[in-house]
């Protein structure tokens, strides 16, 4: 009897992994890819678009907040740059920020400033270090992640992921717990969810967008990445991308 309740234990937790989430994508070019560390399995939507690379947008916030951090270009995630005064057609780029609220918004030209900071050849050093996605960087030091010179898949993003989990990463264990901190979402009884969005602008008519992190739950961990295609902005906004992903792990008993 025990070993058939243990049996049965296991089938529940695969026909889990297996469920059809074709129809949340109804209408969406998209993907989604999800790890289970406990058992070490992979789920998979659109398993032939979760190995195409594309630009990294802002999920790369992920490691650049690393670097300048590693690189001491600034001391900690409360380190302020003075808002320019130029308007960037939202009220939370238009402020002052630091690394956690610049993270939160995604506020571009924050991470811009500190990007020119950065030599080119520790970049590259960081993203050989990091095998992330094609490791190139295109002529601005600060515009390759959005510019499509830097690309990587949504298999590539898991495995990097995964790393960062693990703090299996060249970075100082400050320095990624730092990150980890300034990216929680969400934080329950049952789960604490970090993510960070990332939109490309408009590229043969289309916008490319991603929503990428983990959730801790009491007994155990998922990291999954997120992202989809549309030609009309109110479809791929960031709450619009946070939405299906928070609708994909509720389907998949991950959040609960």
């Amino acid at each position: 009897m025990k070993k058939l309740i243990i049996l049965l234990t296991l089938f529940t937790i695969n026909l889990s992994a297996q469920k059809d989430i074709d129809h949340l994508f109804e209408g969406i070019d998209g993907c989604f890819i999800m790890y289970d560390f406990n058992n070490d399995e992979y789920f998979r939507y659109n398993e032939e678009r979760c190995n195409s690379r594309m630009l990294p947008a802002s999920t790369f916030k992920v490691p650049n907040s690393m670097v300048f951090l590693e690189e001491g270009i600034i001391p900690d995630e409360n380190y302020v740059i003075k808002w320019d005064s130029v308007d960037r057609g939202w009220d939370k780029w238009n402020m002052d920020h630091d690394l956690k609220s610049a993270l939160k918004y995604s506020a571009v030209w924050y991470y811009q400033e500190l990007a020119r900071r950065v030599d080119r050849e520790i970049y590259l050093k960081y993203l050989e270090q990091l095998n992330y996605g094609n490791k190139i960087i295109g002529e601005k030091i600060d515009y390759f992640w959005l510019d499509w010179s830097l690309r990587i898949s949504a298999d590539e993003q898991i495995e990097f992921l995964k790393r960062f989990v693990k703090n299996d990463l060249p970075f100082s264990q400050r320095n990624i717990d730092i990150v980890k901190k300034i990216m929680i979402a969400e934080e329950t009884d049952n789960y604490i969810l970090r993510g960070k969005t990332g939109l490309g602008d408009l590229r043969d008519g289309i916008y490319t967008g991603w929503y990428v992190g983990y959730v801790e739950t009491n007994d155990n961990l998922f990291v999954f990445a997120m992202n989809m295609d549309a030609s009309d902005y109110e479809n791929i906004t960031s709450q619009v991308r946070i939405n299906l992903t928070r609708t994909i792990l509720k389907e998949l008993s991950v959040l609960k």
